[in-house]
């Protein structure tokens, strides 16, 4: 996590530091420009008037009060006459600069300029303002702007411009730090808790975020570690269950086994433990099938292959099939089937289905009572029911029967059998093909399964 922070300063700071170079760049050539500009500027509007006023007054008396305007300060004056000769001069250092202004040779300049320009290489900035009086007087008025004001105001932005940098390169750094503790933190915890998670460790503590990305992360790694917990509470629970529901019937092979191998039995003992031996291996072979139904259905492995069939020839064969279990128990098994449809299911799938129902009411009903078993066709779709008259589900279980592995009363699993497996098979089928399950029950008077497909 720690190399994603520092992804996250670089990144951040880098690009930061870019742009705000760019930035200080421009403004900084910007200023300066704009100051020499305005140095040129004044520059050329104090020659212009000193010119103008040279023009009209021109005598010893005007051109010793131009020199005398700009005699202190920053400033020069050099006036020349015909072919660059110095006529006066407000500073004689000034004149030592002359022999490299060639355009005072040339007589056709005859308009105001900024003939030395380039403040950097040289310590003064020089204006030429051509004037004539008569053909005998004229020349140029020279204009010096020192340098050195602008070296000035460069240095004072370069130290500005200079400590704004520093400071930003400061904010930046907390900047990172702020952002380093509300973004990086944050996943460096989730982190964290996704270790404790891949090490069996459920019970993982994560703030609250906001509305964005990092908090619907901590959301779903807390709903992952419940998910995470409750299916390992559920693992646990059905090993348990397994192992309870192999264990007892091998308890009962072995013992009846060995007592089956007792010489001194009779044949008509040895033949009925014999029949219980192969009733629990019955039982086993059964469970062992729910088991891989149950399997299949964790892995979302149910196939549901629909086709076309009818309905009546469906239930009769049922119906056949069932019946004998139902007159050796001398439960009554009602078939209804008042009209012939076409049904739109996996056929082995949907026998699955009642299959499952069938046995359930069968297992729960006592000797001379009654189980209907109607199919009919609703609204485009096909409903069969299931009703017996048998022990009836408590109210407060009925929304737990299709649990895996749950049984309403497990003290009597060994008098009605079952594994707790068949019901929660026939509701992912029900779902699989679309389909909804629905069960009406009363303690002691009996179950109404409705499935709609």
């Amino acid at each position: 996590m720690n190399k994603i922070s520092k992804k996250l300063a670089a990144y951040f700071i880098v690009s930061f530091l870019v742009l705000e170079t760019v930035l200080m760049m421009y403004l900084h050539q910007n200023i300066i420009h704009t100051r020499v500009d305005e140095e040129y500027s004044r520059l050329l509007a104090s020659g212009s008037n000193h010119r103008n006023v040279l023009i009209d007054h021109f005598s010893d008396e005007t051109i010793t009060h131009i020199l005398l305007m700009e005699a202190e300060g920053d400033r020069g004056v050099i006036i020349t006459g015909k072919n660059g000769k110095v006529i006066r001069s407000s500073d004689e250092k000034l004149e030592t600069l002359l022999p490299s202004l060639s355009f005072l040779q040339n007589p056709e300049n005859q308009y105001d300029q900024v003939v030395m320009p380039n403040w950097k290489d040289s310590p003064y900035i020089v204006s030429a303002h051509p004037y004539k009086v008569d053909e005998n007087r004229s020349g140029y008025l020279l204009m010096f702007q020192s340098s050195e004001p602008i070296e000035r105001l460069v240095g004072k932005l370069n130290f500005h411009f200079g400590l704004a940098g520093g400071a930003i390169i400061i904010i930046l750094f907390v900047i990172y730090s702020i952002l380093s503790k509300f973004l990086t933190r944050p996943l460096i915890r989730m982190k964290e808790a996704t270790e404790k998670l891949s090490e069996g460790k459920f019970n993982v503590s994560l703030p609250v975020g906001g509305n964005d990305e990092l908090g619907e992360l901590s959301v779903a790694i807390r709903k992952l570690a419940t998910d995470l917990e409750r299916m390992k509470k559920e693992r646990n629970e059905f090993l348990a269950s397994i192992s309870h529901e192999l264990s007892t019937p091998l308890t009962y092979l072995i013992g009846y086994l060995k007592v089956a191998m007792r010489n001194e039995l009779t044949d008509e003992e040895r033949n009925r433990y014999l029949s219980i031996i192969a009733e629990e291996s019955n039982r086993m072979k059964d469970l062992m099938k729910n088991l891989m139904d149950l399997a299949k259905m964790d892995e979302m492995s149910f196939t549901v292959s629909k086709l076309k069939f009818p309905a009546q020839q469906f239930i009769e064969d049922i119906y056949r099939l069932v019946v004998p279990s139902f007159d050796l128990k001398d439960v009554k098994l009602h078939l209804v089937c008042q009209q012939d449809f076409q049904v739109d299911a996996d056929p082995v799938r949907l026998e699955q289905i009642v299959l499952n129902l069938l046995d359930n009411a069968l297992k729960y009903s006592e000797e001379n009572t009654t189980v209907r078993l109607e199919i009919a066709k609703e609204k485009q779709r096909t409903v069969i029911s299931v009703k017996d008259e048998g022990i009836g589900i408590p109210a407060e279980q009925i929304d737990r029967i299709f649990e895996k592995l749950f049984r309403v009363e497990k003290s009597r699993s060994r008098t009605f059998g079952g594994s707790g497996l068949g019901l929660a098979i026939v509701k992912e089928l029900v779902e699989a093909h679309g389909g909804t399950i629905e069960v009406k029950s009363e303690s002691g008077k009996g179950s109404t399964f409705t499935i709609t497909i």
